[in-house]
């Protein structure tokens, strides 16, 4: 069942013509028992028993503390093992997962015995593989060592890369690093949450316009969304690196209803970028994420989903 599951995945992914659509999560904290955290998954699949979507992302967390002097915002807490929930939550919905796996703590003998597991014990077959969040860490593994030790091995993981549309504005070559990433086995990328569309607009150009001078494909960019209903999760998003211009942080913020207006300006965001973007011929989707526990913002990722699907399949159907 999972490698017909991950079949049709993958097949959806092939068709640049046709959108696919996500749910991002993240696994409970550590403490929780097995028994809570099935309950949780559960409660989660309950929410999203009316959506249409193609499977979950669950996350691997990471202390980014290291990556800036800015203390964060809320504190810290270790989760589950993300292969685990992932594997959960596959037996409970019969729906295809995308795992995370951040690589720099480990080196590389216990990255093989890692990915060992993933693919023979919990059944991971998309995983998305993420670098340390600061180069001033103790990396053991760099990402690019990440990927020579997959090439090596037998298994074949559809493997997926992180894009950051804020890190092409400051430096101007992530479209490169997405080449130089498709070049190491990435069919696919996820992007950090859009709130900054002139971003993810020069990105998605640049990217587009190598393509088409080097006569590639571009792999499928699927862009991430996700509410903001208080000053505070504004203020998480800006730490965790997220780009909000301030004319945007002011209206969603001084709006009477922030959250119904974080979703007004995701929707206006994703109609900016399908107007410059549908044109360059890169496959694209939607994730959509909570990036808090508040149970408003959960539901109003819920509402995101559908618009921001709907608003998709529409521009996709007429393009």
């Amino acid at each position: 069942m999972a490698s017909n599951m991950n079949t049709e995945l993958l097949q959806k992914f092939s068709d640049p013509n046709q959108g696919i659509y996500f749910v991002g999560t993240t696994p409970p904290r550590a403490s929780t028992d097995d028994m809570q955290m099935s309950q949780i998954a559960g409660k989660l699949l309950d929410r999203l028993s009316h959506l249409d979507y193609d499977g979950l992302i669950v996350y691997d967390i990471q202390d980014e503390s290291a990556r800036t002097d800015v203390p964060r915002p809320f504190p810290f807490v270790g989760t589950k093992d993300p292969r685990a929930y992932s594997q959960l939550l596959a037996e409970k919905s019969g729906r295809p997962m995308i795992t995370y796996k951040s690589v720099s703590q480990r080196n590389r003998e216990e990255f093989q015995s890692w990915l060992d597991d993933a693919w023979h014990q919990y059944g991971i077959r998309n995983l998305v593989l993420v670098g340390s969040p600061s180069q001033d860490a103790d990396i053991k593994l760099s990402l690019n060592e990440a990927y020579a030790t997959l090439e090596e091995r037998d298994d074949n993981f559809a493997l997926g890369g992180v894009t950051i549309a804020e890190r092409h504005a400051k430096k101007g070559n992530e479209h490169q690093r997405l080449h130089g990433k498709a070049t190491k086995g990435c069919r696919y990328f996820i992007s950090q949450a859009v709130y900054d569309a002139d971003a993810t607009i020069e990105l998605l150009t640049s990217y587009g316009k190598q393509c088409q001078a080097e006569g590639t494909a571009p792999q499928r960019v699927i862009l991430t969304f996700t509410p903001c209903g208080s000053s505070k999760t504004l203020e998480f998003m800006q730490w965790l690196g997220i780009s909000v211009p301030s004319d945007i942080s002011d209206k969603i913020i001084e709006s009477n209803n922030p959250l119904a207006e974080s979703i007004r300006v995701c929707r206006s965001n994703l109609n900016r970028i399908l107007d410059a973007c549908l044109p360059l011929g890169i496959p694209l989707g939607l994730n959509i994420e909570s990036l808090t526990n508040r149970k408003d913002e959960i539901e109003a990722s819920i509402r995101l989903f559908k618009l921001l699907k709907a608003t998709l399949e529409e521009r996709l159907q007429n393009h």
